[in-house]
């Protein structure tokens, strides 16, 4: 009695798909990564969105005064008032004091991924004045502390006076 043929795959033809799928993750890697970039930087603008709404809870608290607070501190057992201690009490979600992509850990250890203007410190809302600039559009509250988003080419988000958050020169946090 015959067999049937059975008809398998050849080497070649294993080797040739191998690779056809190869070449295409090769090209949906960058594509991923981007994305993911992309998104870790969408959560940190609405992060400091959010602690802008944090910032307005206090202000409406205090007389519309400016919080006295450091430009951040070095670890979490440091007793000074910066943002995470005191806009915390305003926020419901303690995740925004953390940029999703702080590969620092700077949230971790510090307890903010995020820069205060401290040249702000105590004034009233009303008469803001930052080196010089009265224009709320252009007076920086809270910055991410490092160029968390390389893509950004030198830039990092930035929460102004008046609430807008935007990518800008990195200058703001001296790095």
């Amino acid at each position: 009695m015959n067999r049937p043929a059975v008809r398998a795959f050849t080497l070649i033809e294993i080797i040739t798909v191998i690779a056809v799928i190869a070449i295409l993750a090769a090209f949906a890697y960058p594509v991923y990564q981007r994305v993911t970039a992309s998104a870790k930087a969408a959560a940190c603008l609405s992060n400091l969105r959010q602690l802008g709404m944090g910032l307005n809870a206090y202000l409406n608290e205090n007389d519309m005064k400016m919080p006295t607070l450091q430009i951040a501190r070095d670890n979490l057992s440091q007793n000074v008032p910066v943002i995470d201690n005191t806009f915390d009490k305003y926020l419901t979600d303690k995740g925004v004091f953390a940029c999703p992509a702080d590969n620092k850990n700077y949230a971790a250890t510090t307890g903010t991924s995020y820069f205060w203007n401290v040249a702000l410190n105590g004034q009233a809302v009303a008469s803001l004045n930052f080196l010089l600039v009265t224009d709320t559009t252009h007076i920086p509250i809270l910055s991410d502390k490092e160029g968390f988003h390389p893509y950004l080419q030198n830039k990092v988000n930035v929460l102004y006076a008046d609430g807008h958050v935007t990518k800008d020169v990195k200058f703001f946090t001296g790095n």
